[in-house]
């Protein structure tokens, strides 16, 4: 109670394939810590802050006929602002995993994106310094090599508004 905060353990959303009635892994996390950044109270604020440890996100592209096609009834951001009543100004990805498999394309492509750190901070713009005021830093190992991503953005411009850099080194290519 003291600092605003709690926790949820072992979360995870699994997605059900609306044709095979399959279910597949979509999103988990070990703990997702849900705070109060105080930090930003000094500048008048009261926003929040996520951490997950040992976050899994899992992308799919399959082949499906477009009868067999079930829109997607849930809005994630209304189910995270179930868990996080405030605006998120920062959150923060601990020994992430990304996966991406598209069984459409040949070869098959399986893409994961393992040992990923994402920092994201000042998304609700509590300290507009500039014309880009939010950041997102990331890095994580892909196909044995280093991914390394920045961007400058502005999350609350009505157009994408953003400066990416991002840098691929020491890949093993014929991965």
């Amino acid at each position: 109670l003291y600092r605003g905060a709690y926790l949820l353990k072992d979360f995870y959303i699994d997605k059900r394939d609306s044709s095979s009635l399959k279910r597949y892994p979509f999103i988990a996390s070990r703990n997702i810590d849900l705070s109060v950044e105080w930090k930003s109270l000094l500048h008048g604020r009261l926003v929040g802050e996520l951490e997950f440890t040992d976050a899994f996100l899992q992308f799919t592209k399959d082949k499906v006929e477009p009868a067999q096609v079930v829109k997607d009834t849930n809005d994630f951001r209304k189910i995270l602002d179930g868990f996080m009543p405030l605006e998120i100004n920062r959150f923060e990805i601990f020994k992430g995993r990304i996966i991406y498999i598209d069984s459409t394309s040949y070869p098959n492509l399986n893409m994961h994106m393992d040992n990923a750190h994402v920092l994201a901070q000042n998304l609700s713009s509590v300290r507009d310094t500039s014309l880009l005021p939010a950041s997102v830093n990331a890095e994580a190992d892909l196909y044995k090599g280093k991914l390394n991503f920045k961007m400058l953005l502005d999350p609350l411009a009505d157009a994408p508004t953003f400066d990416m850099n991002t840098q691929l080194t020491n890949t093993y290519l014929p991965e």
